[in-house]
């Protein structure tokens, strides 16, 4: 298979595609033609930066008390910072005795008589610069203290808010229908927990204290200002629309790259996450080269956007520094000419100038912060973007409990699609008795696990019904149909954690001997007997210390320990030889009797003595009977079991 370029890359690994199967009739996810295939490719630019920025304050609102400390916090450290920058003032002019004492608020509440006199002594000039150091250490202490204690509330702000919007990610995903995750990947959803977030706990944590700390920096500085000398406050705040302008420009070209390359780390990660999982199929097939190829071309397209995204981001802090240092050069250079040609004090223009820096720093801060915000708007639109998917459809208002299913089950003229442009079942119609064993055979995209699928309602029926026990399922709480119906996968999957706990996974209150007992069912206490620990082996990485056939019947004895009437097994045997099939097949019989089973398989002889036999061929029912009865037809089902034709 050759490379795939960047244009269809993109498509697979950018998520917003439309839903589609699980398994079965149809094409599956990432294949040509499917969900994956046609999604697609990911905005670069926030489509609405506003209402993301307000549903995130929504988040660190909860915490308004906190906040409110925080603001108090910060106007006392702005009070010791614009007091502390004002008192140099007083230093310079204490020293210096062309300056008049009265100019001098310290000097006035500290020696008034002297101030009256207008002559100070050089023992009383060195005696107030002592009082002012030492006024301005305290100053300073103060500003320290305020300035830590800030510091460490905003982390706990932003921290329970950042987990809370974990919480919430984490809880709606466990809320999404299987289509959701069908038509996502894996690698691109994780991108969210980490990089999306990530960037989200940096904004807050940073950028939004800048923020708020600049803001009162601001209104402060410009009191004093104005209060030191309004003629330089002019000169200086004449700077502040260049300020904005200059932000703004680049602001609107770097904004929009931010975006992009939030969906391209997604994509990349997506691409990483499949490949690393399918690493052996990568291997076997000799698709390495391909594999490099792809990356590159997806790595290189991330590394791109973030070049561009970095790039405005990176320049707007040097273009605000450059202003704002034009600034503190035109305002020294005119206080220079207003203390030579209007009286104006050595120490006041010292001070002015301090405050001119500290007026253009919170501007020069916060559009240091730009790229931060930026990268976490577009990663908060991509994690509410989860939040806002459409759940899976709550019961219904009058929905029954299951109570005590005999497991009764009839499906009566079902059509259902995927897409609406492609109908996989057919006016399908089966009745299972209680107790009984049914089989669907049939080529590959037939629509067996499709008939599995809408029976655990992860799809509901565009036509027909499906009752259980004489009631539309969609009439049974959802939960509680789910838990009366078992199901072994094709795939398995095991969790971390020790092999009981992942057998007593299908009933948390089983005991432990119930799971041996389920062990023993599913043929798997042998092997796990032979296991250094045997049930308190520690599983990691999906049970990659077991064999393929050994998490397979793990799975199974999942399915065994539970108490639920209806048993899909979905190609159950497909993973094990031959030699452990005929060990399952007699655990199968004791774990079927009594329930209702449905079993979808490729090996016809594992459905022999099943009650009865569906044969699909393209969504509909074609043949249906035992397994004498079918192979006397001399159809399809007689074809496929005697090797005449190969299923598909």
């Amino acid at each position: 298979m050759a490379a795939r370029n960047l244009t269809e890359l993109q498509k697979r690994y950018h998520s917003t595609a439309p839903a589609g199967p699980m398994g079965g009739m149809g094409p599956r996810p990432g294949g040509p033609g499917g969900p994956r295939h046609m999604q697609m490719r990911g905005k670069g630019k926030p489509k609405n930066s506003g209402a993301t920025i307000r549903r995130l304050m929504g988040y660190i609102a909860a915490y308004r008390v906190r906040l409110l400390v925080v603001l108090c916090l910060m106007l006392i450290n702005t009070v010791t910072a614009v007091a502390g920058a004002y008192l140099l003032r007083d230093v310079i002019n204490a020293v210096d005795t062309t300056v008049e004492p009265g100019k001098s608020i310290l000097l006035r509440l500290l020696m008034p008589d002297a101030v009256a006199s207008g002559v100070l002594t050089k023992a009383q000039r060195v005696e107030c610069l002592g009082i002012i150091l030492g006024v301005l250490a305290c100053i300073y202490f103060v500003g320290i203290v305020t300035n830590y204690m800030q510091g460490r509330l905003m982390l706990t702000v932003s921290q329970s808010a950042v987990e809370s919007i974990r919480n919430d990610l984490f809880g709606k995903l466990q809320r999404l229908p299987v289509r959701y995750f069908d038509a996502h990947p894996t690698g691109e959803l994780m991108s969210r927990f980490t990089n999306d977030v990530d960037a989200i706990d940096m904004m807050i944590n940073t950028t939004l204290t800048s923020l708020l700390s600049g803001v009162i920096s601001l209104a402060g500085t410009l009191i004093m200002m104005v209060y030191t000398n309004v003629w330089l406050t002019l000169v200086t705040v004449i700077f502040v629309p260049l300020f904005t302008m200059g932000g703004s420009i680049i602001a609107k070209r770097s904004s929009k790259y931010y975006g992009a390359q939030q969906a391209a780390l997604g994509a990349v990660n997506g691409y990483i996450e499949e490949t690393v999982t399918g690493s052996k199929v990568v291997k076997v097939f000799n698709h390495e080269e391909d594999c490099v190829t792809e990356f590159e071309t997806l790595n290189n397209d991330m590394r791109d956007k973030q070049f561009r995204a970095q790039f405005y981001g990176g320049v707007l802090g040097p273009v605000m520094h450059n202003i704002s240092g034009l600034a503190f050069a035109l305002t020294a250079g005119v206080g220079g000419l207003l203390c030579i040609f209007a009286g104006f004090d050595v120490g006041g223009l010292t001070v002015f100038c301090n405050y001119s820096r500290q007026f253009s720093m919170p501007i020069n801060n916060i559009s240091m912060q730009i790229t931060t915000v930026f990268s976490a708007l577009a990663g908060a639109e991509r994690v509410f973007a989860v939040m806002d998917a459409t759940p899976e459809a709550p019961d219904l208002p009058d929905a029954v409990g299951v109570g005590e299913l005999r497991g009764e089950v009839v499906l009566d003229n079902v059509s259902f699609g995927y897409r609406p442009d492609h109908t996989v079942l057919r006016h399908v119609s089966l009745y299972a008795h209680a107790g009984q064993k049914i089989a669907f055979v049939g080529s590959t995209g037939a629509g067996k696990t499709t008939v599995t699928n809408l029976l655990n309602r992860f799809y509901d029926v565009d036509e027909g019904s499906i009752t259980i026990d004489g009631i539309d399922i969609r009439s049974y709480k959802r939960d509680e149909l789910r838990a009366s119906i078992a199901m072994v996968l094709q795939d398995t999957h095991l969790f971390t954690g020790t092999i009981m706990e992942n057998i007593r996974y299908g009933r948390p209150d089983a005991t432990d001997e119930e799971v041996v007992e389920a062990a023993k069912t599913a043929s798997a206490h042998s092997f796990i007997m032979r296991l250094e620990h045997g049930y308190q082996t520690v599983l990691e990485g999906d049970g990659t210390n077991l064999s393929q056939g050994q998490r397979q019947l793990l799975n199974i004895a999942r399915a065994a320990i539970s108490k639920a009437p209806i048993l899909v097994l979905d190609e159950a045997t497909s993973s094990v030889d031959t030699r452990t099939e005929r060990h399952i097949e007699h655990g199968m019989d004791r774990l079927m009797k009594n329930r209702t089973t449905f079993v979808i398989a490729h090996r016809l002889s594992t459905v022999r003595n099943a009650n009865a036999i569906m044969v699909l061929e393209n969504g509909e029912i074609i043949e249906r009977g035992n397994h004498e009865q079918l192979l006397a037809l001399g159809g399809r089902y007689y074809e496929l079991y005697t090797g005449k034709k190969e299923l598909d």
